[in-house]
């Protein structure tokens, strides 16, 4: 992976967080509502299931990238 590659994956990250916040503000705080009721066990397991989906799509794009 090279420095520019990393630096176009934290923009993108940071372009999607911010569309989020862009078109539904409101919408943020009702989920940080539910966050907040939701047992930690069960943020953790949100946690490492975006981790999980978001590793495999990085291993994907390499995979199509090198083919």
């Amino acid at each position: 992976m090279t420095l520019q590659t990393l630096v176009l994956a934290i923009g993108l990250v940071l372009v999607f967080e911010g569309l989020v916040f862009v078109l539904a503000p409101r919408r943020i705080e009702d989920i940080l509502r539910l966050l907040a009721s939701m047992p930690i066990e069960a943020r953790r397991m949100i946690g490492l299931v975006a981790l999980v989906i978001g590793a495999v799509v990085v291993t994907l794009s390499g995979m199509l990238g090198a083919g």
